[in-house]
């Protein structure tokens, strides 16, 4: 497939999955349940965390979450008290625990408290043609507390080489305004040329078959790969291009 054919299908493929609908089946739509910034990354870096495995579980479990923090992430997170996070004890999926879900409200209370919110740690590290490296001082801010060791492995490191899917995919959400009501685009500081794609199994597949990526493992040199392609069919805004593949390979099995 030539350049300009590969573009314009993956342009039509971006068309019909970029949209509300999307939303009904994927973790997303937890976020979109609140209006409040802060509520809404919140609620969307805490679904994102636990974005791994079978979807309808991922969607189940971040709601339980949610609940368990009141339906209202940002004032739980500001204002807990440690009886209050023994609500967080019957709290798991997979292998993220009651331990993890405490660690994290505490961290991110820091982050609220110390260091202006979320988008403010991650402005404060970009560099202008990547956010990867401002993943990886996040982690470093994020765990800056006292914390659980086992619980660092929650969030992935790019300069050790990691994919860092759900934290790419998280910061999709908050940066990329698609104008169709998915993406929130609620981060300004940061632009959608920043961005990376999240790498998994079934975005992976795809781009393989289509010549996108040639590298087998879906490791960090692989999204860097990943990046420079999408990068040529879109400068402005290359992540649209995981709607595209995420579609083909999870609901036509491409």
């Amino acid at each position: 497939m030539k350049k300009i054919e590969l573009k314009e299908f993956l342009d039509t493929k971006v068309n019909q999955y970029n949209n509300p609908k999307f939303i009904e089946s994927d973790p997303i739509q937890i976020p979109h349940n609140y209006s409040l910034k802060e509520d809404i990354e919140i609620a969307g870096f805490l679904t994102a965390t636990i974005a791994w495995g079978n979807r309808k579980s991922i969607i189940n479990n971040a709601k339980r979450l949610m609940k368990l923090l009141d339906n209202a992430p940002f004032d739980f997170v500001i204002n807990h008290t440690e009886p209050d996070l023994e609500k967080l004890q019957p709290f798991v999926h997979r292998t993220f625990n009651a331990d993890d879900a405490i660690q994290f409200i505490k961290s991110l209370q820091n982050i609220y408290k110390n260091h202006n919110g979320l988008e403010n740690v991650f402005v404060k590290y970009a560099e202008n043609k990547s956010l990867q490296p401002s993943i990886s001082k996040f982690k470093t801010t994020f765990f800056e507390i006292e914390h659980l060791t086992r619980t660092q492995k929650h969030i992935s490191d790019p300069l050790k080489n990691s994919a860092a899917k759900r934290i790419n995919m998280f910061l999709r959400w908050m940066v990329r305004n698609d104008n169709a009501g998915v993406d929130f685009g609620i981060w300004k500081n940061l632009s959608p040329t920043q961005l990376s794609c999240p790498l998994d199994v079934h975005s992976g597949n795809v781009a393989r078959k289509l010549g996108l990526l040639n590298r087998k493992q879906n490791d960090g040199k692989a999204l860097f790969e990943l990046d420079t392609a999408l990068r040529k069919l879109d400068t402005k805004d290359p992540v649209k291009y995981d709607f595209a593949l995420f579609g083909l390979g999870v609901f036509e099995g491409f």
